[in-house]
């Protein structure tokens, strides 16, 4: 992990009164195995006596759309313009592999319909 006392993190933890180095000691101990860069949305509980506990998620779907069809960043004009890049459905059935958990879907197919919405919405094309 790479938590670090500066914004975002450290004036969202201090509001709160937690230990903001305690905190990235912690965070960055249970992310160390992950991809550098990797954006890794966590939920924080804050209790009375000023401990936490946390859950990370895992990455956003358009994260590794992004990273499948090698763009920098999703469309500016979706809908107006060609695709700006293309995936195929194994590397969508992958991803959704990936993020069943944290998608509110109740099987692996509407979890792919999920994953190709995100696509659609960023100019990335889906193909077979």
């Amino acid at each position: 992990g790479q938590a670090n006392p500066s914004p975002p993190i450290g004036p969202a933890l201090g509001q709160a009164g937690l230990n903001i180095m305690e905190f990235c000691k912690t965070f960055n101990a249970q992310t160390q195995g992950l991809e550098q860069g990797m954006p890794i949305p966590t939920v924080i509980s804050v209790y009375g006596d000023r401990t936490f506990s946390f859950i990370t998620k895992t990455p956003p779907a358009s994260f590794f759309l992004k990273k499948a069809a090698g763009l920098e960043k999703g469309s500016g004009e979706v809908g107006r313009e060609d695709p700006i890049g293309s995936v195929t459905k194994a590397q969508v059935m992958e991803i959704a592999e990936k993020k069943i958990a944290d998608l509110n879907a109740n099987d692996m197919e509407a979890a792919c319909r999920m994953v190709e919405g995100s696509a659609r919405s960023m100019g990335i094309q889906v193909v077979d």
